[in-house]
């Protein structure tokens, strides 16, 4: 399924909505007045996979910086305002391919109406953001709390409002770090809006708990089609939100391309140190930019078999290793030689001559 009656929204040179494809966006947790520093996470973060990436404005130094990062940089750069409208004026200014506000805390009509048509005079789009931890307090004690039907009608007041200012280039973004509260508002607001949505799960924590609750609650949005682009917010390193972004995706046929690494759980019968060459494998397969599958094996006993859905796989133990394709044995290697072997493989892999 897929929510393809959206509106089409530019962002410098990427699209959403209409059924394009969901687009990957994260955030850089450099200082922003750092160009240096913010340009070099923002090309690390292009080159594992990013589509969108935003930045913290917080100062209008921030602001300024805009200009020479956008100049910098391969991917468009939302700029993230909070409280001063004239900051997101700024960045506009300076060059922002989106700004993303909430209408609520930037002051009254004038201060969003200002906005509003520095971000029309430039045709870029604004991202309208609500999150649970900002809801205002009419809505809370209209709704006994922060509940899904706060947040959507919160998003859709503030929608409203922009649009009544003639302008209706917009995306919205409604998150909490509820999981299931955040997938209700998600299923009610996508009957009641033709504009793209950004998604995710606010404040969704560390990489073992962020990366779980992420799956769970974008894995629901993204399968009942609902959802324009994401982005898998972690405490840690923003390249580990692309990682996990991208395999959400992937994992939801909603993305092709990237070696996908399966590994089998250890078990007594392994006799090599299987997690380390299963996260060496993982991290390897990022050089490559094949389509296929790679497995990785504990053993040679059921090594073969389990591997036969992969296009190449690898088992070790005992002091041998083999080299797999579609579950026949290719190529028997030393132990440690096996993560070298399957490197050559990639590297010399020919998907047309491959049965």
């Amino acid at each position: 399924m897929k929510r393809s009656n959206t509106k089409k929204v530019n962002i410098g040179d990427r699209v959403i909505g209409g059924g394009s494809p969901v687009l990957i966006q994260s955030m850089t947790n450099t200082k922003t007045e750092d160009v240096a520093a913010t340009v070099s996470q923002i090309s690390r973060l292009a080159a594992a996979g990013c589509d969108i990436v935003r930045c913290a404005v917080p100062t209008m130094e921030a602001a300024e910086a805009i200009e020479e990062i956008r100049r910098k940089v391969s991917i468009p750069v939302v700029a993230d305002i909070h409280f001063d409208y004239r900051l997101a004026i700024a960045a506009i200014a300076h060059g922002a391919d989106k700004i993303r506000i909430n209408p609520g805390n930037i002051g009254g009509s004038d201060r969003v109406r200002a906005v509003v048509e520095a971000a029309k005079e430039r045709s870029i789009p604004i991202r309208i953001g609500v999150n649970s931890g900002s809801l205002e307090k009419e809505l809370v004690e209209k709704y006994h709390g922060v509940t899904a039907e706060g947040l959507v009608e919160s998003a859709l007041d503030k929608t409203a409002r922009i649009e009544e200012m003639g302008y209706d280039n917009l995306v919205i973004s409604i998150k909490s770090s509820d999981v299931l509260m955040c997938v209700r508002a998600h299923e009610m607001i996508a009957e009641r809006t033709d504009h793209p949505l950004h998604i995710g799960i606010t404040e969704a924590g560390t990489l073992l708990s962020g990366n779980i609750r992420s799956a769970i609650g974008l894995g629901v949005i993204l399968h009942e089609g609902i959802g324009d682009t994401i982005r898998v917010s972690l405490t840690g390193d923003p390249l580990e939100e692309v990682k996990s972004a991208k395999l959400i995706l992937r994992t939801l046929g909603l993305r092709t391309g990237g070696i996908e690494v399966v590994s089998c759980p250890t078990c007594g019968r392994t006799q090599i140190d299987l997690i380390a060459l299963a996260n060496q494998v993982e991290n390897m397969a990022a050089e490559f930019p094949l389509d296929i599958k790679v497995a990785v094996m504990g053993c040679v006993v059921n090594g073969p078999g389990e591997a036969k859905e992969a296009d190449i796989g690898i088992a070790g133990g005992n002091g041998e290793g083999l080299i797999i394709k579609r579950g026949e044995v290719v190529k028997k290697v030393p132990e440690e030689g096996l993560l070298e072997a399957l490197r050559f493989e990639l590297a010399h892999w020919d998907a047309d001559n491959f049965h």
